[in-house]
């Protein structure tokens, strides 16, 4: 079967006249050329060069043949140097997948930001919290969070975290009382995120000591901002991320509870099938992606941010129960 440099060979040949010529300009002895274009010819069954001490000359079969070789060659070498064009900066299709409320709260409103900083760049941004398959379904990218990752087979690189918080309404906590350390949560209405790792299980770390406390509640539901709703309404507490309610933490519309108590950040990862030769345009995603998830971590958000008379009767209320 002819390979490339076989082709490129009898190409140079045919150009230069010359064996010997066209052997140096593709680094190889007279010999290697000579015994290259005669397996050339032996896998197309045909002569290609009339060759004589004094003249070389195409047979008929080798001006046909070298027709269709340039149109060939020159083909790939246009596809070589759109790739090269594609290595050197941002620009076709990106395809990524991404979960949906994660995306709504803290992504999608910086995407123009992106494309007018990459203008050779098209996004097809899939929003869907189910686990795509990146190969099979043709994404490059795919931003998953998470404890750990499921899919050992892709490329993985941290670009955030999120933190989480347990809150209520006041509402709520003036009807059920404030708790004060992980198992009181066997006594509230614990709203259940069914998508998370830990949909039946709230970790609680402080001072060196970890709590797995197993939770219950009547209201289990995929969708974190439905999460979010059902926490102003006053009907439960629940782990949420903080990015989710932080205006709500700020106004004093949700209270932070279980003061001294910190939960494992929810790790933010950017999957791609294979770190060779990585596009340019799913490097920039990365990055700016990266750059949007650090401006939302780390935020202060007040341990009680409603007014300390307002939580300390709250809790002289729990404690009187």
């Amino acid at each position: 079967m002819e390979s490339l440099p076989a082709l490129r060979l009898f190409r140079a040949i045919a150009d230069l006249g010359s064996f010997a010529a066209a052997a140096r300009s593709v680094g190889l002895s007279p010999a290697g050329a000579s015994k290259a274009i005669a397996e050339l010819e032996a896998d197309l069954g045909t002569r290609l060069f009339n060759r004589t001490t004094r003249r070389l000359n195409l047979t008929e079969a080798g001006s046909l043949y070298l027709e269709q070789v340039r149109r060939a060659l020159g083909e790939l070498e246009e596809a070589r140097d759109q790739l090269a064009n594609l290595n050197a900066e941002p620009t076709g299709l990106l395809r990524v997948s991404a979960p949906m409320t994660s995306s709504l709260v803290l992504l999608t409103e910086r995407i123009p930001e992106f494309l007018c900083q990459y203008p050779k760049v098209s996004l097809d941004l899939d929003l869907n919290d189910r686990r795509v398959d990146l190969v099979r379904d043709g994404f490059d990218l795919a931003l998953r969070g998470g404890l750990r990752l499921e899919d050992g087979n892709l490329m993985s690189r941290k670009i955030g975290a999120l933190c989480h918080v347990l809150c209520a309404a006041p509402a709520y906590l003036e009807r059920c009382g404030v708790p004060q350390a992980p198992e009181d949560l066997t006594r509230h209405e614990c709203i259940r995120f069914s998508l998370s790792g830990h949909a039946h299980e709230w970790t609680f770390l402080r001072n060196g000591q970890t709590v797995r406390q197993r939770i219950t509640g009547r209201y289990q539901v995929a969708s974190s901002l439905a999460v979010r709703d059902a926490l102003r309404a006053g009907f439960g507490l629940s782990l949420i991320p903080r990015a989710y309610v932080a205006q709500d933490l700020a106004s004093g519309r949700l209270v932070r509870l279980l003061d001294g108590w910190t939960t494992p950040d929810v790790t933010v990862y950017a999957l791609y099938p294979s770190r060779r030769h990585l596009p340019p345009k799913v490097r920039a995603f990365i990055e700016f992606a990266t750059g949007v998830l650090r401006g939302h971590t780390g935020t202060a958000v007040p341990q009680g941010p409603a007014p300390d008379h307002q939580l300390q009767s709250l809790q002289l209320t729990y404690q009187q129960d």
